[in-house]
């Protein structure tokens, strides 16, 4: 029983008269692996902090990307993100979300993590307070 390598593939060879046990253990096992390693590609994806929106009076203003901002588009300015990753941003006090397009650089505060259009901080319940911790996971780059 083992593992080998054929024309660049990985393949298991089971013997005729492998114990079944160990077989089953060692695929339980590879099992746990391969979903570890996706939790940790997962946990990598998302980043969590403190989000604000664009003031109204920036509508029309041009975008670090070229683009006009319009505070009725779910868009946001992220740091270091390419231009057009849709990031999915969660505020953790209500559990609302919102999938946004990167289309700005920013915030500069130092204490934020993005800066969200108008429409995107309405759809998160974000408005009154002006900022609030949230969750980003990018789910398109």
């Amino acid at each position: 029983m083992g593992l080998q390598f054929v024309g660049g593939a990985c393949m298991y060879i089971v013997p005729k008269r492998a114990d079944m046990k160990i077989f089953k253990l060692t695929v339980v096992m590879l099992l746990c692996v391969i979903q570890g390693a996706l939790q940790v590609v997962s946990a990598a994806n998302a980043l969590a902090g403190e989000a604000s929106y664009y003031a109204d009076s920036l509508n029309g203003s041009k975008t670090a990307s070229g683009e006009l901002y319009d505070k009725d588009a779910l868009s946001a300015a992220h740091r270091s993100l390419p231009f057009g990753t849709k990031v999915r941003v969660t505020y953790l006090k209500t559990g609302q979300s919102v999938v946004v397009v990167i289309n700005d650089r920013g915030p500069y505060a130092k204490n934020r993590i993005i800066d969200l259009s108008g429409a995107a901080a309405k759809q998160l319940g974000l408005i009154k307070a002006g900022h609030g911790k949230v969750r980003l996971e990018v789910i398109a780059p």
